[in-house]
């Protein structure tokens, strides 16, 4: 049917006021044009729907049964169009991401905490996944936007850097190598080392680095998440090499961090996305307060930032 949402609200109108003369005045039309509105959804619908004399205007009984239809149906488009304008408006709505564990787990909470003091009613469904998931999610549309590794190019993919962080070696405090200044990768060949899987993307970025040495350390343990590693050092099994952000900013009781070099090994963090898909509002928002919180990391001596 080729009816217009006005043609609907002028027979509302017209009834809720049994009066043309008043609903014309409060729609701001002449009664000519809200006639001609009447008319013309009456022939839609091939039947009156108001019973008219020179002094008073009523429902037929077709009007009647039609009435709380369009009442529901002009209701339900207002509230639709109040969505809408609070999804613009970052009041209501959800963001999707997808986030290597070690920034959801270290980093991501102050960011969500910012953003849910500011758009309380904005939900947060978070994705912790490795950096292939990670990537695999957003090029799926799962996720509107990730926050992942740079390992290769992908040319449905856009990746704006936003952190550079060295790799460090974890160790318990009365590890000696804790009492180092600093450790390179070599020295690490004589020790239990704790690394990730080889399908990690950080191990392979590892390997990468260190392939050049002629003394490489030896990978003696082998877990699938970082944190995972962090729990076997503090039992005192080995030590591991690990992206700064891994570590919590507050001291540890047990255990310590020392820069690795020779070579130093960095990974560079940012921000994924479709190139063929634009960001939701609230996810612009939220991608803004995360810029905000990482140039502030940078600034307190954490990971360096990458000025944009």
């Amino acid at each position: 049917m080729n009816y217009e949402l006005q043609q609907i609200q002028a027979f509302l109108k017209v009834a809720e006021l049994e009066s043309f003369q008043a609903a014309a005045q409060s729609l701001n039309l002449s009664q000519p044009a809200l006639s001609r509105r009447i008319k013309k959804l009456e022939s839609i619908l091939g039947t009156p729907l108001l019973a008219r004399t020179t002094r008073s205007v009523s429902l037929t009984t077709v009007g009647r049964d039609f009435f709380p239809q369009a009442k529901r149906l002009v209701d339900e488009f207002d509230h639709a169009l109040f969505n809408i304008r609070a999804l613009a408006e970052n009041r209501i709505g959800q963001i999707t991401l997808a986030c290597i564990p070690t920034a959801a787990f270290y980093f991501l909470p102050a960011v969500i905490r910012e953003y849910n003091a500011r758009y309380p009613n904005i939900r947060i469904r978070l994705l912790d996944l490795s950096a292939n998931d990670g990537l695999g999610a957003v090029l799926s549309g799962e996720a509107e936007f990730g926050i992942n590794m740079l390992s290769g190019h992908h040319p449905d993919i856009l990746f704006t850097p936003l952190v550079v962080e060295p790799f460090v070696l974890v160790c318990r405090h009365d590890h000696p190598l804790a009492a180092h200044d600093s450790i390179t990768w070599s020295e690490l060949s004589t020790h239990k080392l704790i690394g990730v899987g080889k399908m990690s993307g950080n191990r392979m970025l590892l390997d990468h680095e260190l392939s050049s040495l002629t003394q490489r350390p030896t990978w003696f343990y082998e877990v699938q998440h970082l944190s995972t590693s962090l729990g076997m050092v503090e039992a005192g099994l080995g030590v591991a090499a690990v992206p700064r952000l891994s570590m919590p900013d507050q001291e540890h009781p047990l255990l310590v961090q020392r820069p690795l070099v020779e070579p130093l090994v960095k990974r560079t963090l940012g921000m994924v996305r479709r190139r063929d898909s634009a960001l939701s509002p609230a996810a612009e928002r939220f991608v803004e307060t995360l810029l905000r919180h990482w140039d502030k990391s940078g600034a307190e001596g954490g990971a360096g930032p990458i000025n944009l």
